[in-house]
């Protein structure tokens, strides 16, 4: 493997066929660049990690392919002009991070810049990573750039909270949301990563590293290196190895707690949290597997006929622990570790909070 390349740059989908999920974004762009209707501004929104950033560059490699036929839609990936968009050196294609140039000068700058022709391709891109952080003065004289481009230039603004856009922009704009990306979709790009590196790996470890990602392909890939550097090159990637790497409980380690509070032994559910936290367990991650479970539970009380691969994997655990609590009583320890989980970001004594939240859970159930 290319250890100077991070796996989320080394895979990065360089053809629309190739992109994991956002069938819908991709379906519509790809229309429209076979039919040559081109949009002057789109507006990429969603949550982080989920291809706004590949789709824009793929759009742009798109349009400006020298060898694209008409009536078809991917990019060669050979003519100078992809090939200076994938190395990123494309005198064409210019990314701004609104984060760090949020103000009226960059885009002061960035209205200079728009006046000149393209210096090779048929159009100059302009891709605006995290737009919602521009300044208010810059909001605006970016509008008035995206009210009379010139038809040379094209706009791709990206960002990860739409509702803070001006409407105004919002309507100058081809809006496409992206959704995060679901368990199965992550877990089939994992396993093509894997198989490309010709590294061997248990599907449970997989799933544990989707479910963790929380519908980001990028964190995802990203946590999938870090495993990949704790195995080795020329070692498997099984389940305990990313349950230890990452500090995650197992599904034992969960349902042990919650039978404890299932049966209010706050002495013991107390001692146990302190246990794994000696065993390097990390107490965030744990809580929020705990209310992931939680959740399951209260799902399949209330429709026996939920099913989710986790579900159907631990129905068994599932359907015990449904009998034990009261549907009231789920719905209370898990706002009482939603509460726990937040205070745990601001106290000096990491697992006080949850020690008191179980306090508190088992008192009023007794």
């Amino acid at each position: 493997m290319e250890n100077n390349l991070v796996l989320y740059r080394k895979y990065r989908p360089q053809k629309f066929s190739e992109v994991v999920g956002q069938e819908h974004v991709v379906k519509t762009l790809t229309n429209a660049i076979a039919a040559g209707m081109i949009s002057h501004a789109y507006l990429f929104a969603g949550p982080r990690g989920t291809g706004k950033t590949t789709l824009a560059r793929l759009l742009a490699k798109a349009i400006n392919c020298q060898n694209r036929r008409e009536g078809t839609y991917e990019p060669c990936n050979q003519c100078e002009s992809c090939l200076e968009i994938q190395k990123g050196i494309s005198m064409d294609l210019i990314e701004i991070d609104a984060a760090s140039n949020r103000g009226i000068d960059e885009i002061r700058d960035l209205k200079e810049g728009i006046r000149f022709a393209p210096t090779k391709s048929k159009y100059k891109v302009f891709i605006v990573d995290e737009s919602h952080q521009l300044t208010k003065e810059a909001a605006n004289a970016l509008l008035k750039t995206l009210e009379e481009p010139p038809p040379h230039v094209v706009f791709i603004l990206a960002t990860t909270e739409v509702h803070k856009m001006i409407p105004t922009i919002l309507s100058r704009c081809q809006r496409f949301d992206f959704r995060r990306l679901k368990i199965p979709e992550i877990v089939k790009r994992l396993e093509t990563i894997l198989k490309q590196e010709k590294i061997d790996f248990e599907p449970e470890a997989l799933q544990i590293i989707a479910q963790l990602a929380e519908g980001s392909i990028r964190d995802a890939e990203s946590l999938l290196a870090q495993a990949i550097s704790f195995v080795g090159e020329d070692g498997k990637i099984e389940k305990n190895e990313v349950l230890t790497l990452l500090g995650i409980a197992d599904t034992t380690i969960v349902l042990k707690f919650l039978e404890y509070l299932a049966q209010n032994k706050q002495k013991e559910a107390i001692e146990f949290v302190n246990e794994i936290i000696y065993k390097g367990i990390d107490l965030q991650e744990f809580i929020k597997s705990t209310i992931r479970f939680l959740r399951e539970i209260l799902l399949f009380k209330i429709n026996p006929n939920f099913q989710t691969s986790f579900v159907l994997e631990k129905k068994e655990e599932l359907e015990k622990l449904v009998n034990e609590f009261s549907q009231k009583k789920i719905q209370n320890i898990i706002e009482k570790l939603l509460k726990a989980q937040e205070e745990m970001k601001f106290a000096s004594i990491l697992q006080l909070p949850l020690e008191l939240a179980i306090i508190e859970i088992c008192s009023e159930n007794q």
